[in-house]
């Protein structure tokens, strides 16, 4: 089944901006994430105003193809309606009380009971955040707790990956990965060791997959040899990595470090943040994709559409029996957030997950997800298309200077922003991390839409090769 791309929705009413007038405050004011301040200064920032399905609009009234579904998380499309509603609804009839100290509210109580009817059935607890971050850092500290309890005390350190990207509070910072997202910030590293990334693409030279996977695995068993079992508590990973390059492992990966992880006490944590809610064709992928049953799975992002902030993370049964038994007379589960459960964000979640059911958006993104992937293949003609990686609606092409040794360009030629720049221009939005470009569009895109990104794609990467070539970096 295949949605349409652009539901229909009431029609909004036009706000005018003053244009030069926002940008002017934006600039002076807002300290945007991930900035590169020697652009902002002069450039400043393109300001999107509107939305609608697959499409959004600048201050000028630009139109474009959103092709990063807002930041990997607009899965159901932009406006609708419904999610609208529903939040408006709740918020007139209560928008917020309390959840700490046994009381609760209807919305974050209903979507418990979903969310738990979604998930792999083992796990059936939910603790709330306030997205993709915050549920990582809760995780790590109802893990840790978790052990105390056990009088496992010792069972602190955390194994991580390079280049995985799992937030940016201080302990998700720390679990993180990519080099540069550290660069002159502090991390706890007595608590994180980080192994390998698993990156099909650039494994060993003449390496198998599998026994790149055996490599892989053996790393992980060493690990644990070096630093003791009794002294790691879990292993964090992405089912695909996301930001740091939509990096694929080897078939049977995620099951076997299971399944070391299983035989020496070691949780397994998957952090479903990007990968959750419809992106590979499931609300969840670890064991309808990757065959694992994790002990906790944190999920953010698509479980609301983004349409209001909200994280959660979903524990074990087994987990929860140790967890949910007071520690002491008088003790109470002391960790969460004032917004654990917001009802407003909890109404947004249900309609985005009864919008996602009724127009089978998991099933069309199965359809249309391996269409994507072969149409962006057909892009590997360009000069600086070294790889064209991932799965259905998560996808990421690597740029580089030379396709036999997968060099990579200079950091000055800033080639993914020049194909992000090329695309704009046409009127596409991707996004660019270095040397790469992401796709990871709304769910609700169809052939039609497909054929026209790449297209557009086709003469954004022959226009970016043509300045490359004569700004001689190619």
């Amino acid at each position: 089944m295949t949605t349409t791309a652009t539901p229909a929705r009431p029609t909004q009413p036009t706000r005018h901006y003053d244009a030069q007038a926002l940008w002017q405050k934006d600039k002076d004011h807002f300290i945007h994430p991930f900035t590169d301040f020697s652009v902002f200064h002069d450039k400043g920032c393109d300001l999107i105003t509107d939305s609608d399905g697959i499409y959004v609009s600048d201050a000028h009234g630009n139109r474009y193809i959103d092709g990063i579904a807002g930041l990997w998380c607009v899965n159901v499309g932009h406006g609708r309606a419904e999610i609208g509603q529903a939040m408006a609804d709740q918020a007139t009839r209560m928008a917020y009380f309390s959840t700490f100290n046994n009381l609760s509210n209807a919305p974050a109580t209903e979507l418990a009971a979903k969310l738990a009817e979604l998930a792999p059935a083992h796990l059936n607890h939910v603790f709330y955040s306030c997205g993709g971050s915050a549920a990582n850092d809760a995780t790590i500290r109802l893990v840790h707790y978790y052990f105390n309890r056990l009088g496992k005390p010792n069972k602190k350190r955390i194994l991580s990956r390079r280049n995985a990207y799992h937030g940016t509070t201080y302990l998700a910072a720390s679990l993180t990965g990519i080099e540069s997202n550290n660069w002159d910030f502090d991390t706890l590293d007595h608590l994180v060791t980080h192994l390998s990334e698993a990156n099909l693409y650039r494994r060993p030279d003449g390496m198998s997959e599998a026994d790149y996977c055996d490599q892989l695995v053996a790393e992980l068993e060493d690990t644990i040899e070096r630093l003791g079992a009794d002294n790691i508590a879990a292993f964090i990973a992405e089912p695909i990595m996301g930001a740091g390059g939509v990096l694929m492992a080897p078939k049977g990966y995620h099951a076997r470090m299971q399944a070391v992880c299983r035989a020496n006490d070691i949780l397994f944590i998957a952090d479903e943040v990007v990968t959750g809610f419809g992106r590979l064709g499931h609300f969840f992928a670890s064991e309808a994709v990757f065959d694992t049953r994790p002990d906790i799975i944190n999920v953010a992002k698509g479980l609301s559409s983004g349409y209001a902030p909200l994280g959660a993370t979903l524990i074990s049964d087994d987990l929860f029996e140790v967890l949910g038994t007071p520690q002491r007379k008088g003790g109470v589960l002391s960790t969460g957030f004032t917004y654990s459960g917001h009802p407003v964000s909890c109404a947004a979640a249900l309609a985005n997950i009864e919008i996602m059911e009724r127009e089978g958006i998991c099933a069309s993104v199965r359809e249309v997800g391996p269409y994507l992937e072969r149409q962006l293949k057909t892009l590997a003609g360009h000069a600086t298309v070294g790889d064209v990686r991932g799965s259905h609606f998560m996808l990421a092409i690597e740029n580089v200077a030379d396709k036999a040794t997968k060099a990579l360009l200079p950091v000055e030629a800033r080639v993914g922003d020049r194909v992000a720049a090329e695309a704009q221009q046409r009127g596409l939005i991707i996004r660019p991390v270095g040397h790469l470009n992401i796709i990871s569009p709304p769910l609700i895109w169809d052939r039609e839409v497909v054929d026209r990104v790449v297209a557009i794609l086709d003469e954004a990467f022959a226009a970016t090769t043509a300045s490359l070539r004569a700004d001689g970096f190619l």
